[in-house]
């Protein structure tokens, strides 16, 4: 039996939406001045277990670590940019530090729809600066990126977390009020190591049992209020709607104050297209310095199933613009050279290999999506000209060939 690709992951092959879903996203964030960065794909463990947080799902459950070597597959991108700011000293330069990555992230979950092993992200990161102002552009940033896919169907949700000045009090309360609820024993440890994390609980038996639970956004100190009021602020001025979403967590306990998360109603129960928010005690808890961040991340699998779900269509990777087609031998040297010479020149080109015939050459050529075709045979280059074929329109005139050249171009 041949062999297939991993359980959990996919191919990406010729013609995919991928290249283009993945630079629509970054689009907005490239135009804001955010420079692009990558990391490793394999971190030390510790760094997610720190980082990400001990009692999340996805560092008890669902990361690929090489115990014997200390080593995990990275299964988010923040921790590993902010590791990379802090160990090459990119906060001691102009702040914010404003940074963009693409690539894989791992997870050992179930797999389903929307949902991979090795799944692609594409993500920002602004370092060093707690303007709320900073946390609006942010935000704005992903919401550009999905509307600029075409994408209509995009909901944002957000909230705020609180700072390490009035969260532990809120989680107190929320402690005592979960204990007093008849949760089951796994929902009841889950409380016990981080109580909001109840809160993300999905099944509708126990959010009907948090119906009257104390809400952080409810109880803020007065800098985090003022600190929420700007972002919104941000958000009416730069004209991104929202919904208010007290009851939101992200699934990695890094996140503070500013929370969001991108949703998408045609994609079912895995419905996130994206999300983030603000960790500025993240770089801390790596033993990096203080550094206040806010960033995000977006699912390109997710992305592609929610413009499926509308029937935006996204155009594939532009193939090229000349296809040049040989008959004979003098004419398929000739015709190396000349694609060569046009490569050169920065133009998109392709030629008819193997030593087919007219037709099949030219089939090929209407397969490529080229618009041009140059067809040369050992009798045209005695004359000293090409057959120039619009293959839209199927035009076809002789050019000489010491002008073909800069007609093409």
């Amino acid at each position: 039996m041949a062999f297939q690709s991993p359980k959990g992951t996919y191919d990406i092959l010729p013609g995919s939406p991928f290249l283009a879903v993945r630079d629509g996203l970054l689009a907005p964030s490239v135009r804001a001045g955010y420079a692009y960065v990558e990391a490793p794909v394999f971190e030390d463990t510790e760094l997610f277990s720190r980082g990400v947080g001990a009692s999340t799902d996805v560092v008890t459950k669902e990361m690929f670590t090489f115990p014997e070597r200390g080593l995990t597959l990275r299964p988010e991108g923040t921790a590993g940019v902010v590791r990379a700011v802090v160990e090459h000293g990119l906060q001691r330069g102009q702040l914010p530090v404003k940074l963009r990555y693409a690539g894989p992230m791992f997870r050992a979950e179930r797999p389903q729809a929307g949902r991979f092993r090795q799944f692609q992200q594409v993500g920002i990161e602004a370092l060093g600066v707690t303007d709320p102002a900073l946390d609006a552009e942010v935000v704005a940033l992903a919401a550009d990126a999905f509307t600029g896919l075409g994408l209509t169907g995009v909901r944002l949700l957000l909230t705020s977390l609180g700072d390490p000045a009035c969260r532990p009090a809120y989680r107190e309360e929320l402690g005592a009020f979960l204990a007093g609820l008849d949760l089951d024993d796994a929902t009841r440890a889950r409380a016990a190591l981080n109580p909001l994390r109840v809160l993300d609980d999905k099944r509708p038996e126990v959010q009907a049992l948090l119906v009257d639970a104390p809400l952080m956004v409810d109880r803020l100190c007065p800098q985090c209020t003022a600190h929420h009021e700007g972002v919104l602020e941000g958000l009416a001025a730069l004209g991104v709607a929202f919904e208010p979403a007290p009851r939101l967590v992200r699934g990695l306990d890094y996140y503070m104050r500013t929370t969001f998360e991108f949703v998408h109603d045609g994609l079912g129960a895995q419905s996130a297209v994206g999300g983030g928010g603000r960790y500025d005690g993240l770089s801390e808890a790596i033993g990096g310095p203080p550094l206040p961040g806010i960033g995000w991340a977006l699912g390109i699998e997710r992305t592609v199933l929610a413009l499926e779900a509308e029937g935006v269509s996204v155009a594939p990777e532009a193939g090229p613009a000349v296809f040049v087609v040989p008959l004979g031998a003098a004419a398929k040297a000739w015709a190396v050279a000349f694609v060569g010479a046009l490569r050169t020149a920065g133009v998109a080109t392709d030629l008819a290999y193997g030593d087919r015939g007219l037709k099949g050459a030219m089939k090929a050529a209407d397969r490529s999506g080229a618009r041009w075709a140059v067809v040369v045979g050992d009798r045209d280059l005695e004359a000293d000209v090409a057959q120039l074929k619009d293959l839209t329109s199927g035009e076809q005139t002789a050019v000489p060939l010491s002008e073909l050249l800069e007609q093409l171009l």
